[in-house]
């Protein structure tokens, strides 16, 4: 009986919880999990693939990098047939994806070649993107540029948060997984070469990244709260020294309705019950808020937040 291929996972997230489960139940020779340690200061509101590894006796490393002459020896001593990569977030280096003899490939949270790059998902939502997905593909030098082996994708509304579009997508990256896993195994899996033409590239995004530009429309204002709301680090605004938390707003309210066409500069209260806050084309209602930093300032209509 011929050996079974040997399976290095590198995962994390519930999307790599999803698609290491996967391999589990269809009894795949995953040989060992590296992942990431959870980090105190994330909110951890997702599954991990340590979890799912831990359950089956699957060992499970947490390296800060694997791109070090000793772990490159570790992984080498492992003898992977084939890498998978899923949510996995540090780049792995060259030396390490030419170790498998059938290939190293990653699942990416989106339709590639469009948001490569770290929180595909949310810059997704930021941008009002109707549809977004997970791409099954050949791991290169470059992120997210190798050649494309599947995608699948979902439909995403004009309200939906970002965790709520991430778990309308999380369905598709065990989808294609399943679809394509016996390939990748045979080594007979059908690439497609990019477009580089299409491509664009996004960073990580930090708490700072949710400050609110008054000087936007109230459309991208929307999106940018709807993108890091809560459990994200959420957008926020500074006035009467505290800092302002925005957890939703709305855009077309009665209170909306009553102040458009009022002079206001964008970041100008319009109106403090209920508060609505003057954009760069109108005014958001801003309906669930929290203050940080101290007591809640009073706040007057004319003033501007920062």
């Amino acid at each position: 009986m011929t050996a079974q291929p040997r399976i290095l996972f590198f995962g994390y997230s519930e999307v790599g919880y999803a698609c290491l489960s996967l391999l589990l139940e269809r009894g795949d020779n995953v040989v060992a999990l590296i992942t990431h340690e959870d980090n105190p200061a994330e909110k951890i509101w997702f599954k991990t693939p340590a979890v799912a590894a831990r359950e089956k006796g699957i060992p499970v490393f947490t390296p800060e990098s694997v791109n070090t002459p000793e772990w490159r020896e570790q992984i080498a001593a492992l003898r992977p047939d084939l890498i998978l990569s899923v949510y996995y977030r540090h780049m792995i280096g060259t030396k390490i994806l030419a170790l498998p003899p059938l290939g190293a490939w990653n699942l990416h949270g989106s339709l590639l070649p469009k948001y490569r790059g770290r929180a595909p998902i949310n810059w997704a939502v930021l941008h009002g993107e109707p549809r977004i997905g997970m791409t099954l593909h050949r791991m290169v030098k470059s992120a997210d540029a190798g050649a494309v082996v599947d995608q699948d994708g979902a439909d995403i509304g004009p309200r939906d948060t970002a965790e709520q579009a991430f778990r309308k997508v999380l369905p598709c990256a065990p989808r294609v997984l399943a679809r394509q896993i016996d390939a990748l195994l045979a080594g007979t899996a059908k690439e497609t070469p990019q477009d580089e033409a299409q491509a664009n590239y996004f960073g990580g995004r930090k708490p700072e990244d949710g400050r609110i530009l008054w000087t936007q429309t109230s459309t991208q204002i929307f999106n940018l709260i709807r993108a890091v709301t809560d459990p994200y680090p959420g957008a926020f605004t500074d006035g009467g020294g505290a800092r302002l938390m925005v957890w939703w707003a709305e855009t077309d309210t009665p209170a909306v309705h009553a102040v458009i066409g009022q002079p206001g500069a964008a970041g100008e209260i319009l109106s403090v019950s209920p508060l609505v806050v003057a954009t760069g084309s109108g005014a958001l209602e801003l309906t669930k808020t929290e203050w940080q930093g101290g007591a809640a300032p009073e706040l007057k209509v004319g003033q501007r937040l920062a």
